[in-house]
């Protein structure tokens, strides 16, 4: 037993001399490696939280921070709603199950993905572009490309068209990006991209010494009739945030094995 505990000991010593000599190596050029790492570890997903509120200038700042997510084309197709409203927020907590992590959060948010905003937003991305007037490259970007990459027509004819064409030039050409030809193909694009920006805000609700729970259990079409969300807007998951309660985590955090995930080809 003795020896089983010394070799577990001498593996663990080892991981963290070795992790110790990567941070080494990375700091020179990685001013931000510690404060990022210390904002990611310390995440945990709480179930419950204290009294203590945050203000709306840290919320702001937070949502702001979200905004700043990578995403396709500038296309930014994401929405937050922060239930404030008394009665608005009791109907929420029930629509999310009366779990803890949305019943005892100080704020409540619904990370919702637009299928409908890709157009306005490709002219905003004209019109607001920061470098003086948008150059002829970027405007036919947006004016042309983008709606090739969205627009399916009537009984989705432009869409036919679309998988056609990316079919010839595959098979003459070589790889192209798929465009889209499906709502589906809309939706899912709309909501990964959102996920970006909400991973943003729990990272950034953390790293003002707040914490967050990420919840998929909530009842949709419940809570889109509450937030009068329409047909094109998906919510992608709701976040309970607030100060971590000494009971709101419930067990250590883990992970599964490295190499089950990460694949080198």
């Amino acid at each position: 037993m003795n020896n089983d505990n010394s070799h577990q000991d001498s593996n663990a010593n080892a991981a963290n001399l070795e992790a110790a000599n990567n941070e080494q190596a990375l700091s020179p050029k990685a001013p931000y490696l510690e404060a990022f790492k210390n904002v990611v570890e310390s995440r945990r997903s709480v179930r419950r939280f204290t009294d203590t509120p945050i203000s709306d200038d840290v919320l702001r700042d937070c949502l702001r921070l979200a905004m700043l997510a990578p995403n396709s084309s500038n296309l930014q197709p994401w929405e937050f709603y922060v239930i404030n409203t008394p009665k608005k927020r009791a109907k929420a907590n029930k629509i999310c199950m009366n779990q803890n992590g949305a019943r005892t959060a100080n704020r409540l948010i619904a990370v919702v993905a637009r299928t409908d905003t890709w157009r306005d937003n490709a002219k905003q991305n004209i019109r607001k572009f920061p470098d003086g007037a948008a150059p002829k490259k970027v405007r036919d970007y947006y004016e042309r490309i983008v709606p090739l990459d969205f627009l399916r027509g009537p009984a989705g004819i432009i869409s036919i068209a679309k998988w056609g064409m990316t079919k010839a030039v595959r098979q003459f050409k070589g790889p192209v990006k798929s465009p889209y030809y499906t709502y589906e193909d809309i939706k899912n694009w709309a909501m990964y991209n959102t996920a970006l920006a909400a991973e943003n805000l729990i990272l950034a609700l953390r790293a003002h010494g707040f914490d967050s729970c990420a919840m998929g259990g909530f009842d949709e079409p419940a809570l889109k009739k509450l937030l009068k969300l329409g047909n094109h807007h998906h919510v992608v998951m709701m976040i309970g945030a607030g100060e971590r309660a000494d009971n709101g985590i419930y067990h250590s955090q883990f992970r599964f094995d490295y190499d089950q995930f990460v694949k080198e080809v």
